[in-house]
């Protein structure tokens, strides 16, 4: 563990999800070439993303009992082989069923990445590196939609539909055979034959993971927090900004890469916050989830084009969803057995796109509606139909809200009836604050050495009143 040899294979693993990420948000940039291909209306448009999002969201139990069964290395090369069907498909697709068809592999090939990715994770590292890779992998991935925006768009508006789709399959193709040729299950090779469990044992892991309330938290954080950002990316941030907006295309993209920059930066310093605080994982994921519903209340109720400033405050909220969203996979972790990682991975990860799914249908409909009844006058992606259309998202962010300080409520429950109390969060900040200055009226006095680092009391402080430190496995 934690050997060369791990971070290579690590290595290989976020590579392949990062080319997963740049087939999966491909379309958000080809949004307005997709229309003008298939002659689709909005609704159409927001099938492609819907439908491949509805196929990621549907695999994502099944594909986390079988990474569980059948490792993780079989899993991304196969997704990575289905990816590049899809993008060859997508390059020849001339009418909006073949492209969905297209789009439908590309969905099922994604929907085998992240969570086998995630699955190695713990078998390589000791688990105080976990929290801090998984943000990591979540966020190095997240440079594929950097490709998506820029070289990919370069190739789509300077040579075409067909040729930006075959560029897309090959990386695809290089993903399957790295994947195939260097990725290991686990550190050590099993001396005798490897026992699989049974569909009996598999059903069995999938119910129990189900009714572990940390995970129901961890689907729940993932759901309020990870959809708005994927709803914004994928498919109508472009055209929000672009048609609604009045900003020009290159401006968009400086945005949306802005989005991707954020999240990368935010990732690991989020990280290593829970790591330190692991009983305020789920505070974080509701202070974000007020500061996404936030930042959209003021571009909506805005009067007229927001300001670009006003913009990027909101690219800036929707780019902390991603990291918090990274947070449930951390409920998954603490709160299940290793064995059972990949299936509760897999139940957490349906949270986010379910709801992104729903959202972008929903957004595509209320903009033909508005369009057919005259209320856009005529331009289809105007700025008041998208004030409107894009409100259903604070419906689902409210929804989101509750559900994660409902299951919180019944997690802190269980977590009192085994003697882990976790104190009000006033109660905890003052006492963080007096076990540091506790430590440096210490350090002053020359009874602690000056080479003992402070960030461990910061993060023991702030979970004082546990009883438990920070090195138990099932923290709130």
């Amino acid at each position: 563990m934690d050997s060369k040899r791990a971070w290579a294979i690590w290595g290989i693993g976020v590579l392949a999800y990062l080319i997963a990420v740049t087939q999966r948000t491909s379309f958000g940039v080809a949004g307005l070439e997709a229309t003008a291909r298939f002659h689709a209306t909005a609704s159409a448009l927001s099938a492609f993303t819907v439908i491949q999002l509805l196929v990621y969201a549907v695999l994502q139990v099944p594909v986390g009992v079988l990474v569980d069964r059948f490792g993780p290395r079989v899993m991304i090369a196969a997704g990575a082989a289905l990816m590049t069907i899809g993008q060859l498909q997508l390059a020849a697709a001339g009418s909006v069923p073949a492209g969905v068809v297209g789009r439908v592999f590309v969905g099922a090939g994604d929907a085998m990445t992240f969570i086998s990715v995630i699955r190695l994770i713990p078998v390589w590292f000791p688990s105080r590196r976990v929290p801090l890779l998984t943000q990591l992998t979540g966020q190095l991935g997240q440079f594929g939609q950097l490709i998506s925006i820029a070289p990919f768009a370069i190739v789509l508006h300077g040579w075409g539909w067909s040729p930006a789709f075959l560029g897309l399959a090959a990386l695809g193709l290089l993903a399957c055979v790295l994947s195939a040729a260097i990725l290991r299950n686990t550190p050590e090779t099993p001396s005798g034959p490897v026992v699989q469990p049974g569909i009996r044992e598999s059903a069995a892991d999938l119910a129990k993971a189900w009714k572990q309330p940390g995970t129901q938290l961890g689907m729940w954080s993932h759901f309020a927090t990870q959809f708005a950002g994927n709803v914004f990316v994928m498919t109508w941030g472009y055209p929000f900004l672009v048609s609604g907006q009045g900003l020009d295309p290159a401006e968009a993209s400086v945005l949306l890469s802005l989005f991707v920059v954020v999240g990368i930066i935010c990732g690991p310093l989020l990280g290593g916050w829970v790591g330190r605080h692991p009983m305020r994982r789920s505070t974080m994921v509701l202070a974000v989830t007020f500061t996404i519903t936030a930042a959209w209340l003021a571009v909506i109720l805005y009067p007229g084009a927001a300001p670009l400033w006003l913009l990027v405050l909101l690219v800036l909220a929707l780019a902390l969803g991603g990291p918090a969203s990274m947070i449930g996979f951390d409920f998954a972790r603490t709160f299940n057995p290793s064995h059972r990682i990949g299936t509760a991975s897999g139940i957490v990860n349906v949270g986010g796109f379910c709801a992104a799914l729903v959202t972008m249908y929903v957004v595509g409909l209320v903009l033909d509606l508005l369009n057919t009844n005259g209320f856009s006058g005529g331009h289809l992606y105007s700025l008041d139909s998208f004030r409107i259309a894009l409100s259903f998202q604070f419906i689902v962010l409210a929804m989101g809200a509750l559900a994660v300080m409902r299951v919180r409520a019944k997690v802190r429950r269980r977590m009192a009836l085994s003697g882990e109390l976790v104190p009000p969060l006033r109660e905890a900040l003052a006492d963080n604050r007096r076990r540091r200055a506790q430590y440096r009226a210490e350090l002053r006095a020359g009874r602690i050495s000056a080479g003992t680092g402070e960030g461990e009391g910061e993060g023991e402080g702030a979970d004082a009143g546990t009883g438990t430190g920070k090195g138990g496995s099932s923290r709130e």
